[in-house]
This record gives C-alpha cells, sequence and structure tokens, in this order.
C-alpha cells in the first residue's frame, strides 16, 4: 500500500479551502529510524559550525621591517636579524597559538539517511505538513498568523521550508519567535530536529524526493 500525505490549500480569505491526498515514496518517509545515526549527523554539524577563537602571531606576520636592526660586527651588542624576533618586544610568538579546527566528515549516504531518518519520525508523529504554497498579499505579521491559525496551534515551534522566500513573508515572520522560515538550500538536521512541527511546501516535496532517492 503506498503511503500518501495530506496537502492544505488556504484560500485568499486565509481559511483552509480543500486539501488533497499526496503519494510520497515510502523509501523516504517511511524509512527505518536510526537514532544513534541521527545523533551522529546532528552533533557532527554542530561541531562544523564551531570556530576556534585563539590567534596569535608568528614572526612571519607581525607587521614592521625586515630591515637588520644593526650591523653584525662592532657594536658590541648581540647579534640580530630583525625586530620582529620572538625575543623582542612587540615581536613575533615563537609557536603561534591558531585557531583550533573543528572538523568532522560525514559521507553522503549517511546524511541523507540521517535526512530520511527525520523525516519518516516527524510523519509518524503527525509533525510533518505539508502546504500547496507560502504566499502573502502584505508583508504583515497579523495575515501571517490568520493563514497559520487555520493549520495549527500557534503555541509550537514552527519551521517552514519552501523552495523560495518571499519577501513578504520574510518580513512578516521576522519578529515571530517561534517560527522560522528558510529555503530549502538552508535546510539542515539539526533545524528539523529542534521544531516541533515542520512545513513543506509541495515544490519542496517534490525536490527532497528526488534529492534524497
Amino acid at each position: 500500500m503506498s503511503l500518501e500525505l495530506q496537502c492544505f490549500i488556504i484560500g485568499d480569505q486565509n481559511r483552509l479551502n480543500s486539501s488533497v491526498m499526496l503519494p510520497v515514496s515510502e523509501k523516504i518517509f517511511k524509512y527505518p529510524f536510526n537514532m544513534s545515526l541521527i545523533h551522529q549527523v546532528v552533533s557532527s554539524y554542530l561541531i562544523n559550525s564551531r570556530q576556534g577563537s585563539r590567534s596569535q602571531k608568528s614572526r612571519a606576520e607581525v607587521s614592521g621591517s625586515n630591515k637588520k636592526p644593526w650591523r653584525q660586527k662592532g657594536t658590541g651588542r648581540a647579534r640580530s636579524g630583525s625586530l620582529k624576533s620572538p625575543i623582542w618586544r612587540s615581536g613575533g610568538v615563537t609557536f603561534a597559538a591558531k585557531p583550533k579546527k573543528y572538523n568532522q566528515k560525514i559521507n553522503k549516504k549517511m546524511y541523507k539517511g540521517a535526512i530520511k531518518s527525520i523525516l519518516s519520525k516527524l510523519v509518524s508523529e503527525n509533525r510533518l505538513l505539508l502546504i500547496e504554497n507560502l504566499f502573502l498579499e502584505k508583508p504583515k505579521t497579523k495575515l501571517f498568523l490568520e493563514k497559520l491559525n487555520c493549520l495549527i496551534a500557534l503555541n509550537k515551534s514552527m519551521l517552514f521550508i519552501t523552495d523560495m522566500i518571499e519577501s513578504n513573508v520574510l518580513l512578516a515572520t521576522r519578529n515571530l519567535y517561534k517560527v522560522e522560515v528558510r529555503d530549502l538550500y538552508h535546510m539542515d538536521p539539526v533545524s528539523l530536529v529542534k521544531f516541533d512541527i515542520v512545513i513543506f511546501t509541495k515544490k519542496v516535496l517534490n525536490k527532497i524526493e528526488t534529492a534524497l532517492i
């Protein structure tokens, strides 16, 4: 038996006009749930987003002249070749500390498996919704909330994934701290796990199926 998801169509008056059942791939939305794989991919995504903060300058990076301070012999002073030497004040550091690189590689097969596992879990828990499109005539938060209210209760955090973010939608949702709108290319496993409800447009659903199958 093929899997179908309900796609809601919201009219111009911000009312739920109708809904249609869309056939979806069981290879994605009935993928076996793998908690350890999701944990590994989410952890690596968070680790890769880290940036090291420590940074010192070596003698090659210190600004200044490369001129020899004085001649090699005849002054009675110790020989010196550069003011950037670590033994001088304002010179470079001998073993300069550099930002640590936090990189953890995840191959494509694991990443796709984690995304499919998350999506199948969202479907099984009724936390994934489909809408025909996401469009507003005016950049008004009130209009967006009216459109949203006909779908689900407003006390939950929601992530909207669209193929292209419309300017009115972006402006209307900027001050809603429980609502976030992203395009498909900025969808990541952390955001899919973080929000209570995930809402796809119909075009996004088609593109996800093409990419993950």
